[in-house]
């Protein structure tokens, strides 16, 4: 009964903030919120049988399909209100409106440490600072922005920070924009559609964009720290030297090895570990034959038992608990675990296992990190967790599902998913320079030698105040202004022509095996990624290039038909490998897009793999658009012939940035330049099944002779003048480079860069990727690599 009493604490808060005030939601008024979510959820409940039929539906039972949603806003499957908030809040396209905007052709840095940022993290995120000034750009208050591959929904905070944005952020960005020649950004939220293929993302993407009272989360939450001291505090006690009881901050546990040559045992730390310098030895002693080895020499230690989940037998890596640290009266302490540490240790595993555990068996044969855990016994979601943590992360769970506010119940299940790799085995010890909290490598599932078992408050009590912080700094929209769906961006939900721009950061190759990384916080959820439509490139689920160039034409076919025409589409790339930016390309024009420009996007803080591989560090930004129905439809008058051709270039013209600097120096324009503007005007032809009327040479001669040229750059009469003007403002202008069409060109190119200066590989691929645009298409494109 005292334990059914604790269970109830958060029911009887005083702090309960269910809204019982009306409430508006798509154009109908409910009593309160609560009334409308029951409207909703009963909706979607009648729509599930046939949303199951779809092939990216996630993998759940439809309870807690609908435990996780919040329609209309937010469901943990393909959304089927999306047209409703297209009708609600969209303006449907009018080809006579006046709408013109050039590319937003400016290279973008933004540092990662903003406290709303780093609220929650995620694998790859757009920094929400790097695209709200191209939604001011492209769109006016009210516009329907998507982003089919959101993540964490950055986008959606974007489109809210236009509207609610503080005085001193719109001021430095007016003052830059006038320094810049452009015109005053109009303040005001856009409404943002948001989709991602993982239920994951969209949980977090939902939370990050769905208004809650924040103290009223923030009191709750540290009711649920209480309420779960009071349970099991007891497993995180120790003893001091003078008898007094310490609390436990974390353990760290040592794998353990057998000596090549004397069998004797070796635990990893005690003589691998360098205490001073925080590093693994290259070269140490066995501590019983006294033989020289490395790490690749040992034998691993297994540990075969009985696995108290499944009752099967289990062969893992054996772990023993090294160093405990802990504090006493506010003082941390340090000491090796004496007998009654190790007593607790066996009191708690021989605990039954907590039933709120997910035991999900991962799907070795389909995940490509299946080879780095399969050899160490961890084939199920259960064996990622000590009994220790274990129990506190279940109390945690099963306490936060309590609350009987929904609101706040999301934000605390939102708090509390924080802590599952952090308290699992992939959490990396470091003797210094490390908080060691939250330290699993991001995008791999990599079980360190030496694991930190951090206690529960120890990660969550610093990261409740960061999103208290966060969030108070972020007013985000009463009228609930962004939607969130679970499905894929080939088959989205909405009326074609209805979308006013599209901010995208899809998925690049083999970057990030989302829906392996995403595997282990969704079985807490219990409802996974449905990855047969994801688009990547992954041979275990038997995905390659053509394969993955075909999934990202369907998305952005989608994309071009939602799209109104003559809008705008943003792309963020991230990837080193030119064959896939070749896909890209390639899946964007077959779409239909027309691309005219090509920036970079510097988050300033790299990913780990950024900082220690090949990996670029700077992203790519592509800025397509959707060709207005007056260019296609005179060029089906016209098409096959001169008129036709030229007609398109002049359109093509005026989505061009007419002048780009950079520290008061003129860049040239790429999109400009001939030999691109000739490729553009051929893919256009070829697109639509249309002949080509004259050659190169035909057409580069029809150029110079109807349009003026100024640094190796064509324009219409109407822009000439203003290039002109500005560009005598400029400091200098850069030389024109090298045209890079074919391998040949491309070693000159290279040539000319480090002649100029030495650069890493990483510094200047994303440089390399941006001039290879009219790469002959019958030359073979090689990896930057292999030129180098």
């Amino acid at each position: 009964m005292a334990n059914s009493s604790r269970e109830s604490k958060l029911l009887r808060d005083s702090d309960v903030t269910i809204n019982t005030r009306p409430v508006e939601c798509l154009g109908m008024t409910f009593e309160s919120d609560e009334a409308r979510r029951e409207y909703f959820l009963e909706r979607l409940k009648e729509k599930l049988p046939e949303l199951r039929q779809r092939l990216d539906f996630p993998i759940g039972e439809d309870e807690d399909i609908l435990r996780l949603s919040d329609p209309p806003y937010y469901t943990a499957c393909p959304n089927p209100f999306l047209a409703e908030f297209v009708s609600y809040y969209g303006r449907p396209y009018d080809p006579d409106e006046p709408y013109h905007r050039e590319p937003f052709a400016v290279d973008v840095s933004v540092g990662k440490t903003d406290p709303l940022y780093r609220a929650h993290s995620y694998h790859t995120k757009v920094p929400h600072l790097a695209i709200v000034p191209s939604i001011l750009h492209y769109t006016k208050p009210g516009a329907l922005v998507l982003d089919g591959f959101c993540g964490s929904g950055m986008t959606g905070v974007a489109g809210q920070w236009c509207g609610t944005a503080p005085l001193t952020y719109r001021q430095a960005l007016e003052r830059q924009w006038e320094a810049d020649g452009r015109t005053a950004p109009e303040w005001g939220t856009r409404c943002v559609i948001l989709g991602d293929l993982s239920p994951a993302a969209t949980f977090i993407a939902a939370n990050y964009n769905i208004p809650f009272d924040v103290a009223s989360f923030s009191k709750a939450a540290q009711r649920l720290f209480d309420d779960v001291e009071e349970d099991i505090g007891w497993m995180y006690e120790t003893f001091h030297t003078d008898g007094s009881k310490g609390k436990i901050d974390y353990t760290v546990w040592s794998e353990t090895f057998f000596c090549p040559e004397c069998a004797g045992q070796i635990i990893f730390i005690r003589e691998a570990l360098d205490r001073i310098t925080g590093k693994v030895k290259s070269k140490f002693h066995c501590p019983t034959c006294n033989s020289e080895l490395t790490k690749s020499r040992l034998q691993r230690a297994f540990t075969t038992d009985t696995d108290q989940i499944t009752g099967e037998r289990w062969k893992h890596i054996t772990y023993k608990p090294s160093v405990i640290r802990y504090t006493v009266a506010s003082k941390q302490f340090e000491k090796y675990p004496d007998a009654q540490d190790f007593a607790l240790i066996q009191r708690i595993a021989n605990l039954p296992p907590p039933v709120e555990m997910p035991a999900n068996r991962l799907p070795m044969e389909s995940m490509y990190h299946g080879s780095r855990l399969k050899p160490k016994g961890i084939t199920s979601i259960h064996h990622f967790f000590f009994p220790r943590t274990a129990h506190a992360l279940a109390a945690l769970w099963r306490k936060a599902n309590s609350h009987p506010d929904v609101t706040i119940r999301r934000a605390l299940l939102y708090l509390v998913e924080q802590a599952i790799l952090g308290m699992s085995i992939l959490n990396r010890h470091h003797v210094i320079g490390r908080s060691n909290v939250n330290q699993w490598l991001p995008g791999v599932y990599y079980v360190p030698s030496i694991h930190e078992e951090t206690s529960y408050y120890r990660i969550l009590a610093g990261k409740l105040s960061r999103i208290s912080m966060a969030f108070n700094g972020f007013r985000r929209d009463s009228r609930k202004s962004v939607i969130s769906t679970t499905d894929t961006a080939t088959g989205l939900s909405i009326p074609e022509n209805t979308i006013d721009y599209i901010f995208t950061d899809p998925p690049f190759g083999e970057n990030i095996y989302y829906a392996d990384m995403n595997f282990l916080p969704e079985c807490w959820h219990r409802v996974l990624t449905n990855s047969v439509p994801e688009a990547i490139i992954d041979r275990f689920k038997g995905k390659g290039l053509s394969e993955y160039q075909q999934l990202m034409q369907g998305c952005f076919e989608e994309y071009h038909r939602i799209l109104k025409p003559g809008r705008w589409m943003t792309v963020v790339f991230h990837n080193s490998r030119n064959a896939v930016w070749n896909a890209i390309q390639e899946a964007m024009l077959a779409a239909r897009f027309v691309v005219a420009d090509v920036r970079t996007l510097d988050k300033q803080q790299g990913s780990y793999r950024q900082l220690t591989s090949s990996a670029v560090k700077q992203d790519l930004v592509i800025s397509a658009y959707k060709p207005n129905y007056g260019l296609e439809e005179r060029f089906m008058l016209t098409a096959g012939t001169e008129d036709g051709v030229w007609d398109f270039v002049r359109t093509h013209f005026r989505q061009l940035p007419v002048f780009v600097s950079r520290d008061d120096r003129a860049e040239v324009v790429a999109e400009r330049q001939a030999y691109l503007l000739f490729d553009r005007m051929v893919a256009f032809h070829v697109l639509r099944s249309v002949t080509v009327p004259f050659s190169a040479t035909q057409f580069y001669e029809g150029l110079s002779q109807r349009f003026p040229e100024r640094d190796g750059m064509f324009f219409l009469p109407e822009q000439v003048a203003e290039y002109d003007r500005k560009r005598v403002r400029a400091k200098e202008v850069l030389q024109l480079e090298i045209f890079v069409i074919d391998e040949a060109s491309a070693i000159q190119w290279l040539k000319q860069q480090l002649i100029k200066k030495p650069q890493t590989f990483q510094n200047i691929h994303p440089r390399f990727l941006k001039e290879i645009g009219g790469w002959q298409k019958h030359e073979k494109l090689p990896e930057l690599s292999e030129m180098l």
